[in-house]
């Protein structure tokens, strides 16, 4: 449904993108992933349509983006970061009269097809005010609706629900859920608990390259390496320092009173952080094996690979 092989993109003398090659089935929720200037939006704008790849070729719905006659902005739905519009109208008017007639939707349907996505994006209510009064994350959900006016078989969205509440996220994010099978769609977010949440399949990029695409499950099992966190009694100030350099020790986290550590061996890590612990004579509340998280590998792995470079 969506296949890219050997993107290169070159701004100037920055490279955005490095060979970057990725493939999301049909009807899947493909989370996309990566740390600031990964190359994620240059990506979602090349598929899109809004930019052409130095090198590299890119399908969506088997049709190669670039090439004579293809207007692939007629076969997806895209929801850029910050949405724009005509503040003066009315999101009603907006999708019935502006979204609507540019996919050749006729008159009576798109009225329909209107008032249906505003229902469905939560904005039923707000229908009849300017959107030039609509805060940011009305916007975002306008912005949602304008995408599936013209019931796409393909979504873009990058970063979809970082402008909303969280009653606002859980109203896209239960949407997304009940689009999968429906249609495929690749969703670019920093929020990695939505894509533990509703993503099927997890492609995490760093510095232009692909460093892994797996199922979500899949990323957990394999890639994910032990955790464990301590909790003190009196803080954790001098804890970085102490712990960051034990050989057990892949990464650390210090939040408030407790530190999250990703080890090599669960076993020899154990020992090694008693062992330390006691001779520095830290008070202990917790110490506990925890189960990693998407975020937990995602960082894993973006370290390590910033590491190797």
């Amino acid at each position: 449904m969506i296949r890219i092989e050997n993107l290169v993109k070159h701004y100037g003398e920055v490279l955005a993108l490095d060979g970057l090659s990725l493939n999301v089935e049909p009807g899947v929720v493909y989370g996309f992933l990566g740390p600031n200037g990964a190359g994620k939006t240059t990506t979602m704008r090349i598929l899109s349509g809004l930019a052409r790849p130095t090198q590299g070729r890119a399908w969506i719905l088997d049709q190669e983006i670039g090439q004579v006659g293809t207007d692939v902005r007629k076969l997806i739905g895209v929801l850029p970061e910050e949405p724009a519009f005509y503040t003066w109208m009315t999101a009603r008017e907006y999708l019935r009269d502006f979204t609507a007639p540019l996919y050749g939707i006729e008159k009576s349907e798109a009225s329909r097809r209107a008032e249906e996505l505003l229902e469905t994006v939560g904005l039923a209510e707000a229908g009849k005010r300017r959107i030039g009064g609509f805060s940011r994350g009305m916007r975002q959900r306008l912005g949602l609706a304008q995408a599936l006016v013209h019931r796409p078989k393909v979504l873009l969205l990058d970063e979809p629900v970082s402008a909303l509440d969280p009653s606002g996220r859980k109203e896209v994010l239960d949407l997304i859920e009940t689009l999968r099978g429906e249609i495929t769609i690749l969703l670019s977010t920093h929020i990695l608990a939505d894509v533990e949440r509703v993503c099927d399949v997890v492609g995490i990029i760093n510095q232009g390259k692909m460093i892994i695409q797996a199922h979500r499950d899949e990323l957990l099992a394999g890639y994910a390496l032990p955790i464990i966190e301590v909790e003190g009694n009196n803080g954790t100030a001098g804890w970085v320092e102490l712990f960051e350099h034990l050989p057990c020790v892949e990464n650390i986290q210090v939040t408030n009173a407790t530190a999250r550590m990703l080890v090599k061996d669960v076993i020899s890590a154990q020992k090694e952080l008693l062992k330390t612990i006691v001779n520095s004579g830290i008070a202990v509340r917790r110490f506990e094996i925890v189960r990693p998280s998407l975020e937990d590998v995602f960082l894993q792995l973006t370290h390590r690979e910033t590491k190797s470079d």
